[in-house]
């Protein structure tokens, strides 16, 4: 493999990291033990140079029983949302991820940095850096009082996804659904629509990813940013619920946007299903079409490491070279290889953030 690295669109090892002891977490990140796809070390060997970095609060334990896993493995399956989950039951483990990801980047000595700008961004991964940007996947923890945002703006958040796939006071997000298109629901909230006029103020970009179609087409409408999903797929391949429409595709190519490709396998695959024994194909294909629809320039890697089933051909961070090799098996030439592992994100970055 020729010398690329990685700039990811989505991760959620905060969660898995402020869950653990705090004598597990230093070891967790700095050393590693192999049990989750990222760490360090890890990210270090494999190239990876930055990414998103997700704050997700799970549903509590509401849903009587019922084993979503396996439930995914008989199609079709459509899953039943969680019920709303309230600032007060979100804010504690919102708060204790993104504190987390500032004693990451304190146990790191230097080798991660927390940035809030594409200038930062840029400067960190040309001096050797991790950058790491911290990003929330479902706006429960702002809560009704939008003005809450802008702490968490001084505080870093700069990318935000309104929902997570269940509703909240903002909107709809869409159920894990196969086959399944992504029009599920109504459209935002009219507080939804004033999170999304603030968050443009403050400069925090809006993620689409797990946003109903209703809802995305009244972000489109508000939003004068760049519409952006940091880790979706191709509907037209793989007709889950949670993938992009072609429309949607177009319409985030016209705003100058950009989408990162999930590794989900069920996001991946023509069954739908969390099967690791996934090839490297199914990426391609998705990649094939998003490239022919977006162009060149506006897709990129949306991971969704420690928060997904992925390929097993992949397997942890450490299998993103093997990635790139398919890529250039596949027939990419070196320039575009270089644009969906990283290029474009840390441009779309230097533009936009």
């Amino acid at each position: 493999m020729t010398d690329y690295t990685v700039f990811d669109g989505h991760n959620d090892f905060l969660f898995r990291y402020a869950r653990a002891s705090k004598a597990q977490r230093a070891a967790m990140w700095t050393e590693g033990e192999g049990a989750h796809h990222l760490d360090l070390p890890r990210m270090q060997a494999a190239g990876f140079v930055g990414g998103f970095f997700a704050v997700w609060v799970p549903s509590p334990d509401d849903a009587g029983g019922l084993d979503f896993e396996a439930m995914m493995e008989v199609l079709p399956y459509d899953l039943p949302m969680p019920p709303i989950l309230g600032q007060a039951d979100a804010l504690p483990t919102a708060m204790a991820q993104a504190a987390g990801l500032f004693e990451m980047e304190r146990l790191s000595g230097g080798d991660l940095t927390v940035c809030q700008s594409g200038a930062e961004v840029r400067r960190a991964v040309e001096k050797g850096k991790v950058a790491a940007i911290l990003h929330m996947e479902g706006a429960e923890a702002i809560g009704s009082d939008l003005s809450q945002l802008e702490v968490w703006h001084r505080m870093g958040l700069r990318s935000i996804g309104p929902v997570w796939s269940r509703p909240t006071i903002y909107g709809e997000g869409v159920p894990f659904a196969f086959p399944s298109t992504p029009d599920r629901g109504a459209g935002l909230t009219d507080l939804g629509k004033d999170l999304i006029r603030e968050c443009d103020r403050l400069g925090i970009l809006i993620d689409l990813s797990h946003l109903n179609e209703k809802g995305f087409d009244d972000v489109a409408a508000i939003s004068s940013r760049p519409l952006i999903a940091t880790h979706s797929n191709a509907h037209a391949i793989t007709p889950s619920s949670r993938n992009l429409t072609d429309r949607q595709l177009a319409m985030i190519a016209e705003s100058g946007g950009i989408v990162g490709l999930n590794f989900g396998c069920a996001f991946l695959r023509e069954d739908g299903r969390r099967d690791a024994n996934t090839g490297f194909d199914r990426i391609m294909a998705h990649l094939d079409h998003l490239i022919g629809t977006l162009g060149e320039d506006r897709v990129a890697l949306g991971s969704d490491f420690d928060g997904a089933v992925i390929p097993s051909v992949i397997g942890d961070v450490l299998g993103l070279p093997d990635l790139i090799d398919a890529m250039i098996d596949h027939g990419y030439d070196p320039a575009l290889v270089s644009k969906v592992s990283s290029g474009n994100w840390m441009s779309f970055l230097d533009q936009n953030l």
